[in-house]
């Protein structure tokens, strides 16, 4: 696998987190508000080279690999994940450096698990939808025949992460849930 796609992907992973971690060391590190919120709201141009270098390399006529279906991929987890992991990290630097609340402890049995279990599910299928649309509009927009039916490879992958994440997130909560004294109908 020698497509520059790779180096595009892992590179818009080190600037997600040098942008994150920039952003909130200008906000609690050196109290810029303004410029930290200018600097976590570039994060989705990071989104748009991806997408614009996987247009690229597919017009200019490279063979759709793997690669090219885990930019796909990357792509609807950024998007979708993107806000939360940015709060979680907020939440942790506003603790250690600006005398901020701790932050909450993660449930891991009971209705909350659960609830927050369906939460990242949910946003799991966001990701998978956005997946989709990007890799249906590429095959559609830039893609010859043969790199449109190569391109479409990544719905079975999408497929079984969906399989894996639903019985690994909400439905082992779910039993979870009756190891647990508590229902969701006790007050307690």
């Amino acid at each position: 696998m020698n497509s520059p796609i790779l180096a595009v992907i892992i590179g818009c992973e080190i600037g997600f987190w040098v942008l994150v971690f920039g952003g909130l060391s200008l906000r609690y590190l050196l109290h810029l508000r303004t410029m930290s919120t200018v600097v976590l709201a570039a994060v989705p141009i990071l989104d748009m080279l991806l997408l614009v270098a996987v247009a690229l390399d597919i017009h200019r006529g490279s063979t759709v690999e793997m690669v090219h279906r885990l930019a796909g991929i990357y792509l609807g987890v950024t998007v979708a994940f993107g806000h939360s992991v940015i709060a979680w990290a907020d939440v942790r630097f506003s603790h250690w450096f600006a005398d901020g609340p701790p932050p909450p402890r993660r449930p891991s049995k009971g209705p909350e698990a659960f609830r927050r279990e369906v939460a990242a599910f949910g946003r799991w299928l966001c990701a998978a939808a956005i997946s989709g649309i990007a890799v249906v509009g590429l095959a559609h927009a830039v893609a010859d025949p043969e790199q449109a039916s190569a391109l479409y490879g990544v719905f079975p992958t999408l497929g079984v992460i969906t399989v894996i994440w639903f019985l690994t997130g909400p439905m082992w909560s779910l039993f979870d849930i009756g190891d647990n004294k508590r229902s969701f109908s006790d007050p307690r």
